[in-house]
């Protein structure tokens, strides 16, 4: 075992080591966003985490992605190399945006047996984890006891995206089944673990709600405060989902009314998290808002970052034009909130307001973005002991970089920071609940070809690895 000295020592080497050959690729995410890469790319970032050795002294190295099950392996390897291909993954989009909107029994995944079973076995098993507890349970106690991961975040995936308006009857019940749906979340987690959501899953009319910046209705409040209620008992987190820019205020308004009543000192942690997808411009400056809010107010703020997963839905100009934007964009605002201290991208009206206790989820599967992050852990534990540090969880998608997720979890050099953990998302919802997330998953695998790019590799290897394992190879 290393000592906690020497994993100190380990942490500071390699996450204050140089990173440029580790940042060789920027790839723009969709027509607006031109591809470009940067610097010499003679390794790509996975292909260097696969071939890293995780071992204290005296252990034997061994892959990072040893641990996933040759099956995760196989699927993960033949999606990715889907994604390599643009009439392919054109098509699975069509095929998948076509199950969403047709009411035809040929397409419909919950009646055509065929379809179902085919959707099953390959996307919604990537990226989900099931419809039923008993399906989800074993794949969310897989990923903690089988796979190290620190905890899950478990997302129900219901979601609206538009509609007429219901009527009451209609509004009762679409809230009435988005409130089962979080309660059996709850009930499914464990102490430490994040539940993923969407206020839009509340229904039609809370859509219009949210688009129009208007107040939940007493009943659909009532519905919101039960599940913080069961999930503040037994000491589990909720992360509200960023949707589409014409639904975030409405969505940040009632997010940031719930962090004050739930973040308090006297609980000491961030039960509500504001999630910020940092491909829009006016993050930064909301951000700023919502952090002078928390100060003034004397609760803790709860920063969950991504990218943003709306891009080919959001009006021109509200984006940045360039991936490298949103890089920039993501990394400023990642390094205010880990340094809990203002900045030039982050800065409130009144110079005077301290910045206030921050607790952060850094959503991303970017590695350039993951070692940023970890250098200024490391400055910081140099001059401070980690329990002094921020909460913080880095957090991926199940059945997306892999390989990075099992290089963080199995980095002896995480462990010394005792307030920073690892997780994964899992989905689950019926198949038809999950059709908009694993849209958005297509969608991103389409606009990230690079990244799926060094997962496939990753995969390949893998691979190749375990049947030389069975066949002997050398």
């Amino acid at each position: 075992m290393c000592s906690r000295f020497q994993q100190v020592q380990r942490l500071q080497r390699l996450t204050l080591a140089p990173t440029s050959r580790v940042l060789t690729r920027n790839v723009h995410q969709s027509s607006r966003h031109n591809t470009a890469i940067q610097g010499p790319a003679p390794t790509s970032p996975s292909a260097q985490l696969l071939s890293t050795k995780t071992y204290c002294q005296g252990s034997t190295p061994k892959s990072v992605l040893a641990r996933l099950p040759t099956s995760s392996v196989a699927r993960s390897y033949m999606i990715t190399a889907m994604s390599s291909s643009p009439a392919l993954l054109g098509l699975t989009f069509t095929v998948l945006r076509k199950m969403l909107d047709s009411k035809n029994y040929l397409m419909d995944v919950e009646r055509n047996p065929l379809i179902r079973t085919l959707l099953k076995s390959t996307f919604y098993a990537q990226f989900c984890a099931g419809d039923k507890a008993h399906e989800v349970k074993p794949n969310l106690a897989a990923a903690r006891s089988v796979l190290g991961y620190d905890g899950v975040i478990i997302e129900y995936a219901l979601e609206v995206l538009g509609g007429s308006e219901p009527t009451a009857a209609e509004t009762a019940a679409e809230i009435e089944v988005w409130r089962k749906g979080m309660m059996k979340s709850v009930e499914m987690a464990s102490e430490g673990d994040f539940i993923g959501l969407k206020w839009s899953g509340l229904g039609r009319h809370a859509l219009h709600l949210l688009q129009n910046q208007q107040d939940a209705t007493p009943e659909m409040w009532s519905a919101i405060t039960e599940a913080c209620d069961a999930a503040a008992a037994k000491g589990i987190c909720l992360l509200p989902g960023a949707e589409e820019e014409i639904t975030n205020i409405g969505l940040e308004k009632w997010t940031t009314a719930l962090q004050k009543k739930y973040n308090t000192k006297e609980y000491g942690r961030a039960l509500i998290y504001t999630t910020y997808q940092c491909y829009l411009r006016a993050v930064p400056a909301r951000i700023a808002q919502h952090l002078e809010k928390a100060s003034k107010g004397g609760y803790i703020a709860g920063v969950k970052l991504v990218r943003g997963a709306y891009l080919n839905s959001e009006a021109p100009g509200t984006c940045f034009d360039t991936k490298e934007g949103t890089d920039a964009c993501y990394d400023a605002c990642a390094a205010t909130v880990l340094r809990q201290s203002w900045s030039d991208s982050i800065s409130p009206s009144n110079p005077s307001v301290a910045f206030p206790a921050v607790n952060i989820v850094l959503a991303t599967h970017n590695l350039a973005t993951i070692t940023s992050a970890k250098a200024i852990r490391a400055s910081q534990m140099l001059v401070t002991s980690p329990e002094n540090l921020p909460r913080l969880t880095y957090a991926q998608l199940q059945g997306m970089a892999d390989e990075i997720s099992q290089s963080l979890v199995q980095d002896p050099t995480m462990k010394a920071d005792e307030n920073a953990k690892v997780v994964k998302l899992l989905a689950w919802g019926t198949m038809t609940e999950c059709l908009n997330f694993l849209i958005r998953r297509a969608a991103e695998n389409k606009e990230a070809s690079f990244r799926t790019e060094d997962t496939r590799r990753a995969m390949g290897a893998e691979l190749w690895r375990r049947m030389k394992g069975v066949f002997g190879l050398a």
